[in-house]
């Protein structure tokens, strides 16, 4: 049975101790597929596998983390995507390691509300991943995966936080939901003590996670335009899932044109913002309507 934290940790440095003894669960789609995967060893590719991993960022997390923990001294480089993990340590051994792992759905049995939180998170990082590898792609970034991976990763320490402190989290959302215009970062700071982005980066780098992907999944950096580009597909992601009437999303919609030198109304198009939503952006016309 696992332990949850029922009161707030006094540090980030207890929350990242707390992550750190516990074993990370896995969505129990990935434990299905991935048994679906190993009937068929002698022949499976690191890049099936890979599309598993890529759908679940707990497990992405764990297979990254579990690979710098072992890292040969030998070993010059860093593995930035998951397929070169997998390679690196071997189909065989990563069956062996990452079967029968706990899942999200049992840890949170008795918390039902706290599964569909974190549902609905992994949900938003399954959209930034797609958004910010379709962009990586249309820039001819220079290694699109690690912009996958990055985006992927970006919220995982809100997903740890709903899978092991599910009632702090559940506090979180209703004091956000009472107080509009409360800034994310304020709520997750009064009700865990921590602002989940900075939990976020520092357990990147406790856990050995590589550079160039904390750098990638941090603010800090945003001068960068591979950083900017994922997160604005997170931003993005997560304004778009409280609906396309979300006041932030204009922002992010000029930023996305800046990012891709595109008009805005050709990156409304792309992103198949419904046209009623289109008026309250400057300068941008709805199919059908011209400029006054």
């Amino acid at each position: 049975m696992t332990t949850l934290i029922a009161t707030p940790l006094s540090n980030i440095d207890r929350y990242i101790a707390f992550f750190s003894n516990n074993d990370l669960p896995v969505l129990r789609r990935s434990t299905r597929m991935l048994a679906e995967l190993r009937a068929d060893e002698d022949s499976v590719s690191a890049r099936r596998i890979a599309a598993v991993v890529l759908q679940d960022p707990l497990l992405a997390m764990r297979l990254l983390a579990y690979l710098e923990a072992r890292r040969r001294s030998s070993q010059n480089h860093d593995v930035t995507t998951i397929d070169r993990a997998i390679l690196m340590l071997g189909i065989t051994p990563f069956f062996n390691k990452f079967s029968d792992l706990p899942t999200v759905e049992d840890t949170l049995s008795t918390q039902p509300r706290a599964l569909v939180g974190v549902l609905r998170v992994i949900a938003r990082a399954r959209t930034a991943t797609r958004h910010a590898r379709d962009w990586a792609i249309q820039r001819h970034d220079i290694e699109v995966d690690e912009i996958t991976v990055a985006a992927l990763l970006h919220d995982a320490a809100e997903i740890l936080c709903w899978c092991f402190a599910p009632t702090l989290m559940l506090r979180v959302s209703q004091l956000l939901q009472d107080t509009p215009g409360l800034r994310s970062a304020h709520a997750q700071q009064a009700i865990l003590g921590v602002a989940i982005h900075d939990l976020q980066v520092a357990l990147a780098r406790a856990w050995g996670l590589p550079q160039l992907l904390v750098t990638l999944m941090d603010p800090s950096h945003a001068d960068n335009v591979r950083v900017r580009n994922v997160l604005l597909a997170n931003d993005l992601a997560r304004h778009a899932a409280n609906g396309w009437s979300d006041p932030a999303l204009p922002d992010d919609y000029a930023g996305i044109a800046s990012l891709l030198r595109l008009s805005v109304q050709t990156v409304l198009e792309r992103l198949g913002v419904p046209p009623e939503h289109w008026p309250a952006i400057e300068g941008v016309n709805p199919p059908g309507q011209g400029a006054d």
